[in-house]
């Protein structure tokens, strides 16, 4: 640790020790130090001694606050209480809490925590191998690794950094990696390159941080389905392991239907519908390397199936085109807003597309409609495919409402952490 100390303004502790992990940049009274982008800092309630001449109060007692045993669970110093140690980064974020207790960031703590993760995924049942080698084992926030996500796929670890302080543990978390899985993962990969924050200015590519199995073929297994992984090239870490379950909803109402799949990416979705007996499942996507994709994956688990089909199209213009076709359809779209100075613009577009396919859809069709926009909320999603509904001007009803899999659990302290939202609506009238 380089011994560089963030002090708090008065009264902005109070998130913190209600254990939210991070730590705004307008809480953040002064700095003990001059910490770079990623640095592994400690932050400190200051004793009003310390503080500005504005943010002095005479009562130190303010200052101290207990945990719900009622005993004192920070450390006080000649300066001030300590509330936690993490990353330091530039931005409105100031800090990401990686512990609220003292503990030096090294291998052990990230072999601890990796540990801890995986034990939650052995408990969930879904390290055992066989049906299913693809999991999420560290989840930011949901972890208590902000930051930090690492997905499984088979033998195969990929790691993205969402933050400069992640970045720069990233050998350090590898070889945790190797530590807990031993001779278990064959390859280690590190994709963040569109994820870092692009003011630190890191300038890093893509690569492997281990690799002992450089002829083995991406391919994993979910549910008994077979899927091919390009963690390479790739969407996120190569593919959405966040559907998973509803993937599996999806099967359970296929049968005997013709299914849609738009924005199929990998085709995830395709393939459990086919799985799931239906008679024609047809799987659009703008990008031509998704479609190929799709093609293998469909390929893998029902080699020669004519019952899939699969196209280059932009959304909006093939749903255009659909009326009365599909009985059900998948709308599955990217973020389309990842900033908040956009999510007006994104709830149009959400209420666009969902108003076309609610109106062009079967009479008694399903649709099964997400959003993986963190900053678009729940309520706000739910609004805007109300909105198409009453647009369309046919009966909708919502027979399930969908989240993120276990394995991106959200800390209950970290709200944001819940950013898939789905729902599943039958359609008449």
């Amino acid at each position: 640790m380089n011994g560089c100390k963030v002090y708090l303004k008065k009264g902005k502790e109070e998130s913190l020790l209600r254990f939210h992990p991070w730590v705004f940049s307008g809480a953040v009274a002064f700095i003990e130090g001059e910490p770079a982008e990623g640095d592994v800092v400690e932050v400190y309630i200051p004793l009003p001694s310390v503080l500005p001449l504005r943010e002095r109060d005479t009562s130190f007692n303010s200052y101290i606050k207990e945990s719900s045993k009622g005993e004192c669970r920070n450390i006080a110093t000649s300066k001030g209480e300590f509330i936690g140690v993490g990353h330091y980064q530039v931005g409105s974020i100031a800090v990401r809490i990686l512990s609220f207790t003292p503990v030096e960031i090294d291998v052990s703590f990230w072999a601890e925590r990796i540990r801890q993760a995986w034990q939650l995924r052995q408990s969930l049942g879904l390290v055992a191998g066989g049906a299913n080698n693809i999991y999420r084992l560290i989840n930011g926030e949901g972890d208590s690794l902000p930051g930090l996500i690492i997905d499984i796929y088979a033998k195969t670890a990929v790691i993205q950094a969402h933050s400069a302080g992640m970045h720069r543990a990233r050998h350090d978390i590898a070889k945790a990696l190797l530590e807990v899985f031993g001779c278990d993962i064959h390859r280690v990969f590190y994709k963040s390159e569109g994820t870092l924050p692009f003011r630190a200015n890191l300038g890093e590519e893509n690569e492997y941080l281990f690799n002992n199995d450089k002829d083995a073929p991406p391919i994993a297994i979910e549910n008994g389905m077979i899927f091919q992984i390009d963690w390479l090239r790739g969407q996120k870490t190569g593919y959405y392991i966040d559907q998973r379950d509803n993937r599996d909803l999806l099967k359970k109402y296929a049968n005997n239907r013709s299914v849609l799949n738009m924005f199929c990416y990998t085709g995830g979705f395709s393939v459990y519908a086919l799985k799931g007996g239906a008679t024609l499942v047809h799987s659009v996507d703008s990008s031509a390397k998704a479609i190929s994709i799709t093609n293998d994956n469909v390929a893998l688990n029902f080699p020669g199936d004519s019952r899939h089909q699969a196209f280059t199209d932009d959304a909006f213009h093939y749903l255009e085109n659909i009326v009365g076709q599909y009985d059900l359809i998948v709308l599955d779209p990217p973020a389309f807003a990842k900033h908040k100075n956009v999510v007006r613009n994104a709830l149009q577009g959400y209420r666009k597309l969902n108003a076309i396919a609610i109106k062009n859809i079967r009479e008694g069709g399903l649709i099964f409609t997400f959003s993986c926009s963190q900053i678009v909320s729940k309520n706000d999603f739910r609004l805007a495919v109300f909105s198409a509904a009453a647009q369309a001007g046919r009966s909708v009803r919502i027979l399930h409402q969908m989240t993120q899999p276990a394995d991106h659990p959200i800390n209950i302290y970290h709200p944001e952490g819940e950013y898939l939202k789905g729902l599943v609506l039958m359609v008449s009238g």
